[in-house]
């Protein structure tokens, strides 16, 4: 009976030592249709002076867009571009208006200022005596060792 058991739990110890393998996988696969999309958007901020605007659209692999901003020398800066897979990345750079000559900020100048003494506070004098004496007792220290023996 004991013979019985042991094979038993050999059994299962070694059945749970085996790794867990799935015994099917199932993918799905849906078709992917061609990307499509437009977006467009502009900025026009006269307090910042900060104006630009782009737009793209996409069909499929091949991307046509262009994006444009004034410069901080006034200058308009117009970037179109197209991508496909035949033909890669393809830039246009254009500029128009003449660059402005940027203010010369006016210089500030600075000076701490003097600080003056008005009123000094009056300085307390503190007078203390408190008695010192200390005397150290008289100590007598000997040291004997059966051959010799010093005194102190």
């Amino acid at each position: 009976m004991a013979a019985k058991l042991f094979v038993v739990l050999a059994l299962v110890a070694v059945a749970s030592a085996l790794p867990v393998v799935p015994v099917a996988k199932y993918a799905y696969a849906e078709p992917e249709a061609p990307a499509h999309y437009e977006f467009q958007y502009s900025v026009h901020d006269e307090h910042s002076g900060d104006v630009k605007q782009q737009q793209e659209s996409r069909e499929g692999d091949v991307v046509h867009g262009s994006y444009s901003l004034v410069q901080p020398d006034g200058v308009h800066r117009i970037v179109e571009y197209s991508s496909d897979a035949h033909n890669g990345f393809n830039a246009n750079v254009r500029y128009e208006g003449q660059p402005i000559q940027a203010p010369v900020p006016a210089k500030i100048a600075y000076a701490a200022p003097v600080a003056k003494l008005v009123h000094a506070a009056p300085v307390a004098r503190v007078a203390y005596s408190a008695p010192i004496s200390y005397a150290a007792p008289l100590a007598h220290v000997s040291y004997s060792s059966p051959a010799i023996s010093y005194h102190h």
